[in-house]
């Protein structure tokens, strides 16, 4: 394995622009080598409303991965959330031509390009298309069908969509940054890449990713994604209501929710108070930390509930579907005191913080493996996939030209396969960009 390798996420979010390097170390974990961030100015709600000023903060950002890494960054993988996304449950089938023939990559490619086809409202783009189970002349519940014989393939589908200007927009905001867009990747996907285990995708699991201007949701069981969504609420609306509540600015108003701010108000005493000085000679202002954490608590409450019915959306009551290693909180917002006393309360669900250190090389820095770097650790790991195919699929031309046996590399072809319609969609923006200029 080529150590040498590198690969940078960007995490183009509300509050921080996040650049991350990384690579592969021998033992196969995932090394940082530099971290960059720069406040976020030109972001609302995960999408892109001032361009100059996200380009200049993505240049802040990668200029100080390059000094940490020692790297010259060329090409990022990027995290994609916002308002806009949606997902939906598509059901498609082909029929084959050949039923003596067995079933390949290329039919399940056929029938991916099928729901690509699909109908989007105007200005909508298909982001991925997530195979769930597959049927096979009616047999269901089959988790691979390459290598089986059958005439009819039916596949249910986890279906991502996303508004196309606004894809653009973070595209254009990369090239312009003078950067290659190696990649998009939908966040809540790239976060549970980097917090969950493969037990807990198993056993069923939501991951709760708690950012500055969205909540970002992904439900996995049976070891596949079954749910996303992104809820138009973050850590922002907190600090607004505390800004708004307690008559103070919004920089104070932050560090309140960050030092003194709790989910759950009973754990606060009456006679408890902070003071906050006043402007520009005016009187300090005192505010009872009881009444911090009933704003916070409120809106908290709202936010979780919102979760929660995206979580029964998905199905969770019924027995089939129930998540039974319950909910994974990350994010810069999970860090919030008493969280996830205040989910299990509501949800009745059993819940931890996630790291994203289940990846990382075992010398990583503290800091990496905090909840406020999930995404952008997700990232880098999504990039080094990346490369590995593309390395993967070389390899694999080099042998079919020398006409070798090609049958132990077939796992590679399916991987191909896998990911392309993502990479599809990369390749039609850069299209349209380039065309644009």
């Amino acid at each position: 394995m080529d150590t040498n390798k590198i690969a940078v996420g960007l995490d183009i979010g509300t509050t921080k622009i996040v650049a991350m390097v990384g690579r592969k170390n021998e033992y196969g974990k995932v090394e940082i080598l530099g971290i960059g961030k720069a406040k976020s100015l030109g972001v609302h709600r995960g999408v892109v409303n001032n361009i100059t000023q996200t380009i200049q903060s993505i240049q802040q950002a990668v200029q100080e991965a390059e000094a940490a890494s020692g790297h010259k960054i060329e090409s990022v993988t990027v995290g994609i959330a916002g308002q806009h996304i949606r997902s939906l449950q598509h059901s498609d089938y082909i029929t084959r031509a050949n039923s003596e023939l067995v079933i390949d990559e290329e039919d399940i490619d056929r029938l991916i390009n099928q729901v690509h086809k699909l109908v989007m409202l105007p200005g909508e783009e298909i982001i991925h298309v997530l195979p769930q189970e597959y049927k096979v002349d009616g047999q269901a519940e089959i988790k691979e069908p390459i290598g089986m014989y059958g005439g009819r393939l039916e596949a249910n589908f986890h279906v991502v969509v996303g508004q196309v200007s606004s894809i653009r927009n973070i595209a254009r905001c990369v090239q312009s940054a003078g950067l290659q867009l190696e990649g998009i990747t939908l966040e809540p996907l790239a976060s549970a890449d980097a917090v969950l285990s493969r037990e807990e995708k198993e056993a069923g699991v939501a991951l709760i990713d708690i950012g500055g201007g969205t909540t970002d949701l992904a439900v996995f069981k049976d070891g596949i994604i079954r749910h996303t969504a992104v809820i138009p609420f973050g850590g922002n609306v907190i600090t607004e209501d505390i800004k708004e509540g307690c008559s103070i600015i919004e920089k104070q108003a932050e560090l309140l929710k960050i030092k003194f701010g709790s989910a759950w108000p009973g754990e606060n005493r009456d006679n408890e108070i902070v003071s906050i000085p006043g402007l520009r000679g005016r009187e300090p202002k005192e505010i009872t930390l009881k009444n911090l954490s009933k704003i916070i608590h409120a809106r908290v409450e709202e936010i979780v509930e919102q979760v929660y019915v995206e979580i029964k959306n998905y199905g969770h009551e019924e027995q089939k579907k129930k998540l039974i290693a319950g909910i994974v909180l990350t994010g810069g917002g999970s860090q919030l005191t008493h969280l996830k006393q205040l989910v299990e309360y509501i949800t009745g669900m059993d819940t931890r913080i996630g790291y994203p250190n289940e990846h990382l090389a075992g010398d990583s820095d503290t800091e990496v493996a905090s909840p406020l770097y999930a995404t952008a650790v997700g990232l880098v790991m999504d990039g080094l996939k990346r490369q590995q195919r593309k390395q993967a699929e070389i390899k694999q031309t080099e042998l079919e030209q020398a006409k070798t046996e090609v049958e132990e590399q077939e796992p590679v072809s399916i991987q191909k396969q896998r990911v392309s319609f993502l990479d599809k969609i990369t390749e039609r923006v850069k299209e349209f960009l380039d065309n644009a200029e």
